[in-house]
This record gives structure tokens, sequence and C-alpha cells, in this order.
């Protein structure tokens, strides 16, 4: 089933289609959670509970692309989660190391305003990493929304960790710098 069908049917408030939603992106979904989560139960939870914040958002919300509608969705609320069980205990997952990574770079949260700079902020990101070679920008992507480990970034591209590490690190710098030039304080 073709997206704008699935769209329809959410439009419709048809049950069906949640279904049709498991079916086309289930996969994808449980992989985002899984990543983040590293546990299955927590990750087929947070599937679940991606259809139904499909559901309530649409209508009145018709997303242009829904993989990345529904991807959104699902790490967000895998996030959530996380931040949830880390309370509990810490943990030393893959998605905290690298959030603590962008820590410095990112700047920090400021109440209601909050929505208008994010938009600014992913904005700029969203520039600067067009700007970049395409190996660099998709292990930063790998890294910093997709959260995969420096390990399987360095499998994945054929190179040694401490490369990517070094990479990544230059490329935080770099877009340090570039959202200071834009004049997003840090």
């Amino acid at each position: 089933m073709k997206d704008n069908e699935i769209i329809a049917l959410y439009w419709n408030r048809d049950e069906s289609a949640i279904k049709a939603t498991e079916e086309a992106y289930g996969n994808y979904c449980f992989s985002i959670a899984q990543r983040i989560l590293q546990s299955r139960e927590d990750a087929r939870e947070c599937v679940n509970d991606t259809y139904w914040k499909a559901w309530q958002s649409i209508p009145p919300q018709k997303p242009v692309n829904l993989a990345t509608y529904l991807g959104k969705i699902t790490r967000n609320l895998s996030l959530d989660r996380l931040k949830w069980k880390n309370a509990q205990k810490r943990g030393n997952g893959q998605a905290e190391l690298a959030l603590i990574e962008l820590e410095n770079c990112i700047p920090a949260e400021n109440g209601t305003e909050q929505i208008a700079d994010e938009i600014v902020l992913a904005d700029a990101i969203t520039k600067f990493l067009r700007q970049q070679p395409q190996t660099e920008r998709n292990i930063f992507v790998g890294r910093y929304w997709h959260l995969y480990g420096i390990e399987d970034l360095a499998e994945a591209y054929g190179m040694h960790k401490t490369k990517v590490a070094s990479l990544l690190f230059r490329m935080r710098n770099k877009l340090k710098d570039y959202l200071e030039k834009e004049g997003i304080s840090v």
C-alpha cells in the first residue's frame, strides 16, 4: 500500500490504517527503537506507541513522507523511554553517548522560544550537513540521528574506529563554529 493510501485511511479514521502502517513500516520503526533501547520488549512497546501517536496526529497532520514521520515519532518515543529508564538506572547505551557528544555544540532549551529556536537550529544543521562530503555527512547522521555505534560505522565505511571518532570530533567542532557564525549561541 502506498503512503498516500495509508494516510487516507487515517484521515477517514479507518482502523485498518494501523495494520497497513505495521505492514509497511513496522520493521523500520522496530529497528530504530531497538537500536536506541537495546531491548526487544521496549522496542515493541515504542513501535505500538508510534502507531497510537500516528492515529492521534493524522489528522490534522498530513505527512509528506510517512516513513520519515513515523521514524521521527519512533525515535522521540524511544529517546523518551531511554531517558526514563536511565533515570531509574544509569546506563551506558549508544544513544546516551551520542547525545552527550553533541551536548557541547547544540544550544540548551529556552522555554517558550524553544520551538522557534528548534526550527532555526534544524535548518542550520541541515545547511551545514549539505556542505559536507557525503561520507562524512552519512557518518554524522548515522551517529547522531540513527544512533549507530562508532564501531558499527567504522565497519560499514571500512574505516578504523579511531578515524570515525576523530571525524565525528572534527565535525562537531565545525558544526559548533558554523552555528556560532549563523548567530546561534551554543
